[in-house]
């Protein structure tokens, strides 16, 4: 019987921006996210009698290079050479900052494991998973999530930090726009990496902000846990403008909202932003303050939709 596996996107709130080695997605610094239970991707795959794989996205056959290099990886890894039919539904938007390749080829990653019963444990998961899309490394499971980043194909993986924590934290989704994005992560970390004059710092911020959030994610302290993601994300989103030629992913609206949630912050209101590779924001608050930020925000963002996303889970079988 076919199986289907269900992963969920998360958002990173200590960035991963920048790949020591592109081809296996070793990154240069750790990172740590939380998984979310609003977006996900559910994706089942089928050995089939062809000389070709066939990839269906939303019930549409899809011609993607990328999925295609990544199952030649998998059965040169894995040792076989059956070719494949892959089958994803994707509740995420695709290319704008909501981590819809971390959701895409975790799910990706547990299908090939239940349905060629390759007998995968959860680190060797995450390392396949890893070798589709560096953050789907850490939609393997649920909760906070840290992935360190190691220095070859086996050491680089994600870990569990807690993926069940008692906290009150949520997550509001802040939609401006689903188009695909100009400048994709992959050529936005490159560039960066290579031109922006702050770079070396970032590696050392990092750092220091990977100790910083685990001691307040154990201490259950939200609002620390969101200072240090807004002035991670800030900062990475600050390589992008130092970088030579300039580019940068926050709209009009991106700016909007940021100013937004100061205001709130002013009011006494818990709220603090964090932003991936595209123009769409979330915001870290907490249950009881959620509802107030969510009407804050349509009433002051004509065009926003938005999400109320709380913690997710990690990889499963639906089936």
């Amino acid at each position: 019987m076919t199986k289907t596996s269900r992963a969920y996107t998360n958002i990173a709130l200590i960035k991963y921006w920048g790949k020591a080695d592109e081809q296996y997605k070793i990154p240069y610094t750790g990172s740590l996210s939380l998984t979310l239970d609003k977006f996900y991707t559910d994706t089942t795959v089928e050995i089939i009698d062809s000389e070709y794989d066939q990839f269906i996205l939303d019930g549409q056959i899809v011609d993607n290079t990328r999925i295609s290099k990544y199952l030649d990886f998998v059965r040169n890894e894995y040792g076989f050479d059956n070719h494949l039919k892959i089958i994803s539904e994707n509740h995420v938007p695709t290319s704008a900052g909501f981590a819809s390749s971390a959701s895409g080829y975790a799910a990706l990653a547990g299908a090939l494991n239940s349905n060629l019963n390759l007998g995968l444990n959860q680190k060797e998961l995450s390392i396949l998973a890893r070798n589709g899309s560096g953050s789907a490394s850490r939609s393997i499971y649920g909760g906070f999530v840290e992935w360190q980043a190691g220095n070859s194909n086996q050491t680089s993986f994600a870990i569990p930090i807690d993926e069940n924590p008692k906290t009150d934290l949520m997550i509001l989704s802040v939609i401006l726009n689903e188009n695909k994005k100009d400048i994709s992560s992959t050529q936005g970390m490159r560039l960066s990496a290579a031109t922006s004059p702050f770079y070396g710092e970032w590696k050392n911020l990092v750092n220091r902000n990977l100790e910083e959030i685990k001691s307040a994610i154990l201490a259950n302290d939200i609002q620390k846990i969101g200072e240090i993601s807004e002035h991670n994300a800030m900062s990475m989103h600050a390589l992008t403008i130092s970088s030579n030629p300039t580019f940068t992913y926050f709209s009009g609206n991106t700016l909007r909202v940021i100013e937004l949630v100061k205001k709130l912050r002013t009011s006494g209101i818990l709220a603090y932003c964090t932003i991936d590779a595209g123009p769409n924001v979330k915001i870290i608050t907490d249950k009881n303050n959620i509802d107030i930020v969510d009407e804050y925000i349509k009433n002051n963002v004509e065009s926003a939709k938005t999400v109320q996303a709380k913690i997710g889970q990690g990889l499963r079988d639906i089936d």
